[in-house]
């Protein structure tokens, strides 16, 4: 596929940089020009995902993500973020909360690291800072809801973020918010946010998964159930029956995704909650894995 976009010569410009050092780490960015721009100049910022062990941000399905963002007209951007549990020690899996609280927090301070790149080179790159859509999937899907949750209680992760930024719209693939205290709450409205999960998806769980008395990682269902409370701006995907795989429906799901942001950037607050079956995504091993299959295999 990626041989014939190329003899079409319709595959966007890409580049690369280099956006921040943490650690002993160099962290980059591609960036995908699109040869057709939306007016708006609009941006979005691709996290992959991969249980904060593995993935790339130039790996087969996040260059096809950014190409396709691409070609709806976005500046399409994929980050690099540290993999804190690739390194991690190995605990007792019940344990494993602890390190992925901390995972979670270096994906955000990465993250952030990469919206302030962005902000202070927006003239160069072609972008509306104002118009700066965050999107993921699996780990990635939580790193940019826990990035605007971080963004939104002033918790110390997002410091990195440039004064007065707010996400034109966070849209996650099959993600959750930890929270300690085991109470999911904002101190304000966060950025209009479009949810994509499938209901039977344990691995990042749909409901919610507690990880010890104090602290659960809350999945979707349990997310939305707080933005319908407060009147927050969202829209909800849930896919019948679905596992992990809905992490990977970003492709077949981009009118949605379209939908969504331009709906955002006009302003219009609304809530859409929908149950959905869709065989434009195939059923995958990731079916009825569980986070503890996962991280078996990984640990």
């Amino acid at each position: 596929m990626l041989f014939m976009l190329l003899l079409a010569g319709i595959v966007s410009a890409q580049q690369t940089y280099t956006f921040a050092h943490r650690d002993t780490v160099e962290l980059k960015l591609d960036v995908y020009q699109p040869q057709h721009p939306r007016p708006d100049h609009a941006c979005v910022l691709y996290v992959f995902g991969g249980g904060f062990v593995s993935g790339q941000r130039n790996d087969k399905y996040s260059a096809q993500c950014c190409q396709l963002l691409a070609d709806r007209g976005f500046v399409a951007v994929a980050i690099d973020y540290r993999l804190y549990l690739k390194h991690a020690p190995k605990v007792p899996l019940l344990k494993m909360y602890t390190l992925f609280d901390t995972a979670i927090r270096y994906a955000i301070e990465d993250c952030s690291d990469a919206v302030a790149f962005l902000w202070d080179h927006a003239g160069e790159l072609k972008i509306d800072p104002t118009k700066m859509v965050l999107t993921g999937c699996s780990a990635g899907a939580i790193t940019v809801l826990q990035t605007d949750y971080s963004r939104v209680n002033h918790l110390p992760a997002a410091s990195h973020l440039p004064a007065g930024f707010v996400p034109a719209a966070v849209i996650p693939y099959a993600g959750g918010i930890l929270c300690r205290n085991n109470a999911l709450k904002y101190a304000s409205a966060p950025a209009p946010t479009c949810m994509f999960h499938g209901t039977s998806d344990k691995i990042v769980n749909y409901r919610r998964f507690r990880g010890s008395l104090s602290t659960s990682l809350f999945g979707t269902n349990s997310v939305a159930k707080v933005f319908a409370k407060n009147n927050y701006n969202y829209w909800v995907m849930r896919f019948e029956g679905r596992g992990h795989e809905i992490a990977i429906a970003l492709p077949p799901t981009i009118d949605e995704f379209c939908a969504f942001v331009d709906a955002a950037l006009s302003g219009r607050v609304m809530q859409y909650d929908a149950t959905c079956t869709d065989k434009a995504v195939p059923l995958t091993e990731w079916s009825k894995m569980t986070v503890f299959d996962l991280y078996l295999k990984k640990h």
